[in-house]
């Protein structure tokens, strides 16, 4: 009887597969978008418990909301809304004109909403340096800064964001074939921009 003849090994080279098989992807949602989908989401609810402690001193507590004998400067934040929404449309700019080969639009783009956040966050510092009250001395106190103090930091650290790409995109990075690295961050800050909206109608105009 003639002998099985036995493949060989380089027979199937070209289909082996070495090392752990690929992971499954139970999302159709790339996983960098997703990661900051979730991010935000928990964000959303850091936020949510300091605004749980708000409503609770002007609704169950029934305190007069901002303390008697402290003023908030409405008309400066009212500026600087106006300067954060229009980072919103700069940087929506600056991700239209990359994905379109502008790259121009894009450098002029990312530099301004990168200049009108730090215009925002310096106006914002400064306004504390005058406001006259301090955290400690009323509970209105504690959760104004703590609110209008965890936003500008999320402001701060989309700024660092901000910059990373800014700098990438005056070094030629980036093009219409590959801008995620734009996106992702853009979702943050316009995350950024909305939740400002929320704050400053909460803590400023009701």
């Amino acid at each position: 009887m003639e002998a099985a003849s036995i493949p060989h090994p380089a027979a199937h080279g070209e289909h082996a597969h070495h090392g752990p098989p690929p992971a499954n992807r139970s999302s159709r949602v790339e996983a960098p978008l997703l990661g900051m989908l979730l991010f935000i989401i928990s964000e959303v609810m850091i936020f949510g418990a300091f605004f749980t402690a708000y409503f609770f001193i002007r609704i169950a507590e029934g305190d007069p909301w901002p303390a008697p004998g402290t003023h908030l400067p409405v008309p400066v934040a009212l500026v600087n809304t106006l300067i954060l929404v229009s980072s919103s449309f700069t940087l929506h700019w600056a991700e239209h004109s990359i994905k379109h080969g502008n790259r121009f639009g894009f450098k002029a783009g990312m530099f301004t909403t990168f200049l009108l956040g730090v215009t925002f966050l310096f106006i914002q510092i400064n306004e504390y340096a005058n406001l006259g009250f301090a955290p400690q001395d009323h509970a209105q106190q504690t959760i104004f800064y703590s609110l209008t103090g965890l936003h500008g930091a999320h402001v701060f650290i989309g700024l660092l964001i901000l910059l990373s790409v800014t700098v990438r995109a005056f070094r030629g990075h980036y093009s219409p074939e590959s801008h995620r690295g734009v996106d992702i961050p853009g979702i943050y800050w316009h995350f950024v921009d909305v939740m400002w909206i929320v704050v400053y109608t909460t803590v400023y105009i009701l």
